[in-house]
């Protein structure tokens, strides 16, 4: 199954953007079978897939700090402006960790790439480069070629340690993100509202009769 990257900005509106991922659960339908060498717990990246970290001001631990660098990669796209709404997704992503360094990649057709980012991350100072793929499941991409691109970026600065994240796969939250998207598109067919940031001036949520 081929990895699919999600659109960059979401706008969520009903949704609650408190969010504690100790408290976020992890739904696997009953019909999903995983592969013999993956686990959940392996498909899915919570805090202690970094083994360091820091206490915070309240004594939670931290595991991004200032040493760390975050990359943000999507599959990149030829349209200029879905590449563009990758970078208003990491600086939402960044106001809204408080992360000091994030920065946008694309693993193909558009830069910067993940080689041009890990760059710029060492550039600032960081000792730890976290790769986070910005796609839905785990498919060729995710196992071959981002760890690929961020282990030939990697070679560059010897001593830099790096992470590739799980993507963002089966998670509960999304329920109500692709709920959110169905709504605001039936609002906006109806009369009811605008259209959303990513569709707006498309003409595409409407019906269509053949």
């Amino acid at each position: 199954m081929e990895t699919s990257s999600i659109p960059s900005q979401l706008s969520i509106n009903r949704l609650s953007t408190g969010l504690n991922v100790k408290n976020s659960r992890l739904v696997f339908p009953k019909n999903v079978k995983l592969q013999k060498q993956f686990s959940k717990s392996r498909l899915f990246c919570t805090s202690s897939c970094l083994s360091s970290g820091s206490e915070s001001s309240k004594g939670e631990k931290q595991y991004v700090g200032r040493g760390d660098g975050v990359i943000i990669v999507d599959h990149g796209s030829r349209r200029e402006e879905s590449n563009l709404m990758l970078n208003e997704f990491v600086k939402m992503f960044k106001d809204k960790t408080g992360y000091f360094i994030v920065e946008p990649a694309h693993m193909e057709l558009a830069e910067p790439s993940i080689r041009d980012a890990f760059n710029l991350c060492v550039q600032k100072g960081v000792t730890r480069v976290i790769v986070s793929p910005f796609f839905l499941f785990p498919g060729r991409h995710w196992h071959r070629d981002i760890p690929s691109l961020a282990a030939e970026a990697a070679k560059d600065h010897p001593g830099v340690s790096y992470i590739v994240t799980a993507p963002l796969g089966l998670h509960e939250l999304l329920v109500d993100v692709v709920n959110s998207r169905i709504i605001d598109c039936l609002q906006h067919a109806a009369g009811d509202a605008d259209e959303c940031a990513v569709c707006a001036g498309t003409d595409k949520c409407r019906f269509y009769t053949e």
